[in-house]
């Protein structure tokens, strides 16, 4: 043994706001330890329990080695087979369906964020090239959000969270960041000790709002509700600010009148507030400026949750507070998605985007796939997801696997997934192979590079690509254009351009090596007061919403057609500490935390129903009904339940529910998960 010691770049690539640099040790070619990165200027070195568990991860006993084949389907007698067997088997697929439909469309890819990084796209370039393919399209997290903000601003901008520090008032809206965006409490902090006040706005009383100043407990889904008590109080005591909304918006005309038809006492019922309550939170926004808000991603999944966000945006531009520092929205960003996505480019006769894809609802995939029919998805790619534990209608998405010839899926354990697939590929990890990652939320970007050798025989995304590449075209030359000559670092130095480059003050990303690098845009989000709408302003009354036959107005009242009377309680799936989704629950640390999963309920309620503590109760709608623990906590609203830890079991309660936007920007309109009815009683 040589007794080597490196020290190497990493970035975490999870789908979570803060993207952390890491910096991994490692000893004769084995990681030892994993660090924060000092160097990266929003998480200032330091991790999560996730991410310093990484290594726990790396080496776990029950992670994939090698490939393997499962036959017959859901058996669990999987059988060892090499890389070329199992490149030989899917390639055959292909062709085979390829002979026998005239085209690729039988095939269909269904990959979400399981990875963040550019590289991984390189399954989607494969499947660009080769021609027109089927396509998971759409956006379980944020597409109701997206497209409000576009409709509102015209783009997707945020702020420094060091901007947060010149704010009088904090409103947390739905995001519970001491759970999910660690490295952003300390900002709130600094920001409290400085003066700033922070309000929490949430069903639960989170462990966030417990670190606020003030609380408060709305109902679930009435965000909006709350937003336009809120803009008629302003309108009736002339709060707003007359210079900001002359200069920077269109439509305040019609909005003013519109909020004026719009009944208090009906915006309070239905968000369950008292008068004083929206009195305090508008007094905030007009007398204690700047203020930043920040909306959380739970909100937009409900059935009015693009309308609730436009809510939000409206109350910002009538009080001013854009553009300025300490002040503003934040929700997410694109601002820093400067790469050039050659990756995504190898194309069929340079065929565009839409040529090339045809669409699946990946939020209603279990019926969209089956509605595909000439020809029908015979054969299906899953990767960077578990997608029997993240999808609704799941038996009914059962019953689409069923008639898929071939499932391949590529992974890193044994998942729900997996255990329906034919073909399992043994995936890399981060410590493994080179990446790029840029966030959804702060403005840096990170490199990762190999600290180890693979993992027994796995790989990456992009060396699967290649493979596949390679051997269909040994069947017909050019049956795939995806380039199969190219190393990992020359893929990533085709994404980046002069103008990124510049971007980020340095010549070559391998000066990346030497640290993460802040893209250069503005630190205060709109700060130039220059807006991507057709306007060029904020667009209190959008066009653009109502030629896609929604509402023009932010700030509206949106009726419930539907009777819920037989199911009168909203179910949360919150969120947790030390999963993202379903990744990290192997670990045998957070498994001692999260021992079973418990629907938690109010006492009050726990009392009208006659329901114990810690006694089993059933949790059920039209959909079906789950059996687990109940437990007591006075955090949740008095109509309201939550599960915590979130877990599979709960998605036979789930029909796909479309939000009221987001197929305009994404493709596909937004899953409303939290307008989840259900009733509770004792277990018979």
């Amino acid at each position: 043994m040589d007794n080597t010691n490196r020290t190497t770049r990493h970035v975490c690539p999870r789908n979570c706001y803060s993207s952390c640099s890491i910096l991994g040790y490692s000893k004769n070619g084995h990681l030892e330890k994993v660090t924060g990165d000092p160097k990266h200027g929003y998480t200032k070195g330091l991790l999560c329990a996730k991410g310093y568990n990484y290594i726990n991860q790396v080496y776990h006993p029950d992670r994939l080695k090698y490939p393997m084949r499962q036959y017959p389907r859901g058996s669990s007698n999987w059988q060892r087979i090499s890389w070329s067997e199992a490149i030989e088997i899917i390639t055959d697929k292909m062709i085979e369906l390829y002979e026998r439909y005239g085209s690729h469309l039988s095939l269909a890819l269904n990959k979400y964020s399981g990875n963040m990084g550019v590289l991984h796209h390189a399954i989607e370039g494969f499947f660009n090239g080769l021609g027109k393919t089927s396509r998971a399209v759409g956006n379980p997290c944020w597409a109701s959000g997206m497209e409000a903000l576009y409709y509102d601003y015209g783009g997707y901008q945020t702020s420094d969270m060091e901007d947060i520090l010149d704010a009088e008032t904090i409103i947390l809206w739905g995001v519970n960041p001491v759970w999910t965006s660690i490295h952003s409490m300390n900002y709130i902090y600094e920001a409290q000790k400085k003066g700033a006040k922070v309000i929490t706005i949430d069903p639960i009383y989170t462990e966030t709002a417990k670190k606020s100043d003030a609380f408060i407990q709305v109902k679930p889904g009435s965000d909006g509700a709350l937003a336009v008590a809120i803009a008629k109080f302003i309108v009736e005591h002339e709060l707003y600010d007359v210079e900001f909304i002359e200069n920077h918006t269109v439509g305040w005309i019609e909005l003013k009148e519109h909020i004026q038809l719009l009944s208090m006492e009906d915006a309070l019922k239905e968000c369950g507030q008292r008068i004083e309550a929206i009195q305090f939170i508008a007094e905030r926004l007009c007398h204690h400026k700047p203020v930043t808000i920040w909306i959380g991603f739970g909100m937009q999944r409900n059935k009015k949750g693009g309308q609730n966000i436009r809510a939000i945006n409206a109350l910002a531009a009538m009080t001013g507070n854009i553009g300025k520092k300490g002040s503003g929205v934040q929700f997410g960003q694109r601002a820093t998605e400067k790469f050039t996505f050659q990756i995504l480019k190898y194309r069929q006769n340079n065929e565009g985007d839409q040529k090339t894809i045809r669409p699946i609802d990946i939020n209603d995939f279990a019926v969209d796939v089956q509605n595909q029919q000439d020809p029908p998805v015979k054969f299906l790619w899953i990767t960077c997801r578990n997608l029997l534990t993240q999808s609704s209608n799941t038996e009914e998405l059962k019953r689409a696997l069923e008639s898929m010839e071939l499932i391949v899926t590529v992974e890193h354990f044994i998942t729900e997934t997996v255990q329906v697939s034919d073909i399992v590929l043994p995936a890399k990890m981060l410590f493994e192979e080179w990446e790029i990652v840029a966030s959804y939320w702060h403005h840096w970007v990170s490199i990762n590079q190999p600290a180890i050798e693979p993992y027994y025989g796995s790989k990456s995304d992009l060396e699967i690509a290649q493979l596949l590449s390679q051997k269909l075209n040994e069947y017909q030359d050019g049956f795939s254009a995806f380039p199969t000559d190219l190393t990992d670092e020359e893929f990533i130095e085709r994404e980046f351009s002069e103008e990124f480059y510049e971007q980020l003050h340095i010549k070559n990303w391998r000066e990346l090596l030497n640290g993460p690098r802040r893209v250069d845009v503005p630190k205060t989000a709109w700060k130039d007061l220059h807006f991507q709408t057709p306007s060029g302003k904020i667009e209190l009354y959008s066009t653009q919403a109502k030629e896609n036959l929604l509402s023009p107005f932010g700030l509206d009242m949106m009726e419930d057609p539907i009777d819920h009377s037989h199911y009168p309680y909203t179910l949360l799936l919150n969120h947790e500490p030390f999963r993202i989704n379903s990744q990290f629950q192997n670990l045998n640390s957070f498994k001692e935390i999260n021992q079973e999963p418990c629907v938690y309920l109010h006492p009050l309620l726990a009392k009208e129903k006659g329901i114990l503590r810690d006694t089993m109760v059933k949790v059920f709608n039209e959909n079906g009904s789950v059996i687990i623990r109940a437990k007591y906590s006075n955090d949740v609203h008095h109509q309201t339940l939550f599960i915590y830890p979130n877990h599979p079991v709960i998605n036979k309660l789930i029909t796909f529910t479309p939000s009221d936007m987001g197929h305009f920007v994404t493709g596909g309109k937004g899953n409303a998960l939290n307008n989840l009815h259900v009733n509770i009683e004792r277990r018979s």
